[in-house]
């Protein structure tokens, strides 16, 4: 079976017509393809996500992760382009909708694309997959222990987001949710509210809940890592992939 990949570095449009760079991953096979959006978590467009986005091409998906913090930081390094947009406050829901977009309009746009096209995300990601699923048209939306959906940030964090769960109303595709037992942001009392929003408005989820598992459980180069529950988590992630994508 044919299976080399082709990945680079790309230029998308963005929110606002603007020209941000992403990471592109694909089978090099003629299709159908799925496509995936691959939102980074907050220490940025690093390394670990572009291996997630290779992964995702790999499993036989197009995949493509867009730079969010391009426009405050071009070419600087991940940890450098973080801190600049944590100081600023994170990256502004209506500008990650728009860079969302234009990441899978550029998905439905390769000549191998199904049409079909869902967003995964991690930490920060995992909130703003939920929010591009609550605001544009999308088949399959994955949130890996995304805070700030339900509650509110801490006192000083650095982050000014407000809590979204309100928009489950308007989630647009199935929605799977991985979380860790362990963690404060989100808690379970997070996730519980959160489905029960989902439940409200009759929209179509599945979440796990992992013992023992706190935040970045699927992080392989922390301390965090939870080899059991990422497995476990990835078995589910392309499941739910397969099913809708």
């Amino acid at each position: 079976m044919y299976d080399a990949i082709l990945a680079e570095t790309i230029t998308i449009t963005g929110h606002g017509g603007d020209p941000i760079e992403a990471y592109s991953a694909r089978p090099m096979t003629g299709g159908p393809l799925g496509g995936v959006v691959v939102i980074h978590h907050m220490p940025g467009y690093d390394s670990p996500t572009k291996e997630i986005t290779r992964r995702l091409a790999a499993e036989g998906y197009a995949a493509v992760c867009p730079n969010l913090y391009s426009r405050e930081a071009p070419g600087a390094a991940p940890d450098d382009a973080a801190a600049a947009v944590r100081a600023a406050g994170g990256v502004p829901d209506g500008r990650l909708v728009g860079d969302v977009a234009g990441a899978a309009a550029y998905l439905r746009g390769l000549p191998p694309s199904n049409g079909r096209v869902g967003t995964i995300g991690y930490c920060s990601g995992g909130r703003q997959s939920f929010l591009a699923a609550a605001s544009i048209e999308l088949q399959a939306a994955v949130d890996c222990y995304g805070a700030f959906v339900a509650g509110r940030p801490p006192e000083g964090f650095p982050l000014q987001v407000e809590p979204i769960a309100h928009l489950a109303k308007n989630l647009s595709c199935p929605l799977l949710g991985l979380f860790g037992a362990e963690d404060s942001h989100p808690s379970p009392e997070n996730t519980a509210e959160l489905e029960a929003e989902l439940q409200t408005h009759g929209k179509q989820y599945e979440f796990h809940t992992y013992d023992g598992a706190g935040h970045a459980f699927f992080a392989v180069d922390r301390p965090s890592y939870r080899p059991q529950a990422a497995v476990d988590g990835w078995s589910k992630i392309l499941a739910f992939f397969g099913e809708n994508l």
